[in-house]
């Protein structure tokens, strides 16, 4: 997939671009980006940030660096679990993380770990897609849910503000767009 995503770039830019600028645009110092994929959101940080991003996949992580190198941003990547993230407690001021809490097999396990590498006055920023609050499009994805879970890894119906929810981090701003489909969280360690 790691092909077909990058190839997507000027698609991901028109839906998600907006929504990617407004959570990430002030995400400080030193930055993870769990879960980096091909590295969609490095040109939303600040080009003062230190960028880190990891990812499971080592052909995401080969779009990733090309998309470091093409900014000309200051950052490295490196193939990694999110659920066991190789890092000392507290090293990022900002974590970050799109569209991947639907990917991860123990999505709380993940945000844990979010939690632990974040220092305690940091933020974690999350943008998510969610099950829609318009009934037709949740029915739809209730519809197609497992399928999509079977091709492609993706809970298509998930609350991501839910699995938040079930952590210790405190939320300190969530909102939803486009049908409910879209969901950005702010979050802190506790």
């Amino acid at each position: 997939m790691a092909d077909t995503l990058a190839r997507w770039r000027q698609l991901d830019r028109l839906f998600a671009g907006r929504y990617r600028r407004r959570q990430f645009e002030n995400a400080n110092s030193r930055v993870l980006d769990v879960a980096c994929g091909t590295g969609r959101n490095f040109q939303y940080l600040p080009s003062s940030s230190e960028i880190v991003g990891i990812d499971i996949s080592d052909e995401m992580l080969a779009h990733a660096r090309n998309e470091l190198e093409r900014l000309g941003l200051d950052g490295t990547v490196h193939q990694m679990d999110a659920q066991a993230l190789e890092f000392p407690d507290d090293s990022f001021d900002t974590v970050i993380s799109s569209f991947s809490t639907c990917t991860f097999p123990d999505p709380i396990a993940a945000l844990y770990e979010m939690e632990r590498v974040c220092t305690p006055d940091g933020e974690i920023l999350l943008l998510e897609h969610s099950r829609s609050d318009a009934a037709p499009l949740a029915w739809l994805q209730d519809w197609r849910a497992e399928s999509h879970y079977e091709t492609n890894g993706c809970r298509l119906n998930h609350d991501p503000l839910e699995t938040v929810e079930q952590t210790d981090l405190t939320v300190q701003n969530a909102s939803s767009a486009f049908f409910g489909l879209v969901t950005t969280i702010e979050a802190t360690p506790r």
